[in-house]
């Protein structure tokens, strides 16, 4: 799945060249518990003021809704908090590092023409898998008249909700530790396996818990693949995205996290039935990456 072959990271380097001079294995230690700090210091105090501007009953209101993010604000209020993510790397990266926060990113131009040039192919591709999944059984989520107005502030939200996700794993951590182990394998894992635990959730998905824990770390490796072949977050930004923008505004599990959604597969998140469909998304999962290979070679 992935190569070893070194010579295919070689642009690698537009981003662990300027993580070397700080990326000192107990630096990027306590850089990555200090973004957790900052990001959870961040998160209470914006619950905080809202509480005070709020009362602490409407507070509690709001706080069940983020938790199901059941609705289109929630949902849409739960993936602008995950940008405390990508804030909380920035100011670590200039604080701890000593280095500039765009460098994270690689070189800009790069990746936004490296972006395009995944999403513009992703997109389309999503769109003919879900033409071809059609007659799986769904109910109606979010009128289209609802939904269609929601949409450009949706893709927004994902933006900065993945970008945040990829700035802290493939844009800090991955490249100081590539500085310090030669292996891709080590340095492409490690990351993966911290983001999969992040996702991983017993009480949400029961019995499925470890296959959608183990999805979401081949995800990561996917997406940590492509910023080693690129040397720029424009691809992995690019993946992460198309498959989120239909997972969470096409479709998606009813329940927890479908707010934005079109349309509802009516299955819980713990049940064995779901299987079938992570299945399905496993190999979605690896033809984009393949096309978003392709994508890059061009």
């Amino acid at each position: 799945m992935i190569t070893p072959d070194l010579r295919a990271y070689a642009p690698h380097q537009l981003l662990t060249e300027p993580a070397r001079p700080s990326a000192q294995l107990w630096r990027v230690i306590v850089g990555f518990i200090l973004i957790m700090i900052v990001m959870y210091g961040l998160l209470r105090s914006i619950l905080f003021l809202c509480e005070q501007a709020l009362g602490e009953q409407a507070a509690i209101i709001m706080m069940d809704a983020l938790n199901h993010a059941d609705t289109p604000w929630a949902m849409l209020s739960l993936l602008g908090l995950m940008g405390l993510m990508g804030l909380s790397t920035f100011v670590i990266a200039e604080t701890v590092h000593g280095r500039s926060a765009i460098s994270l990113l690689g070189p800009m131009p790069l990746a936004l023409g490296q972006f395009w040039h995944v999403f513009r192919v992703l997109v389309p591709l999503g769109v003919g898998v879900q033409i071809l999944t059609m007659g799986q059984p769904v109910v109606p989520g979010l009128a289209f008249d609802a939904w269609l107005p929601l949409f450009p502030i949706a893709l927004i939200a994902l933006l900065i909700q993945t970008g945040s996700e990829e700035i802290l794993f493939r844009g800090y951590l991955q490249p100081a530790l590539a500085t310090r182990f030669k292996h891709p394998l080590v340095w492409l894992l490690i990351p993966s396996v911290i983001f999969a635990l992040g996702h991983h959730s017993d009480e949400t998905y029961g019995a499925n818990a470890w296959m959608v824990t183990a999805w979401a770390m081949v995800f990561g490796m996917l997406a940590g693949d492509l910023t080693a072949r690129s040397g720029t977050l424009g691809p992995a930004i690019a993946f992460h995205l198309a498959n989120n923008l239909f997972a969470i505004t096409v479709t998606a599990l009813a329940g927890d996290m479908s707010g934005l959604a079109l349309r509802h597969i009516p299955i819980a998140a713990d049940n064995l039935a779901l299987r079938p469909l992570l299945y399905v998304d496993f190999a979605v999962m690896i033809i984009s990456w393949l096309a978003a290979r392709l994508a890059l070679r061009r």
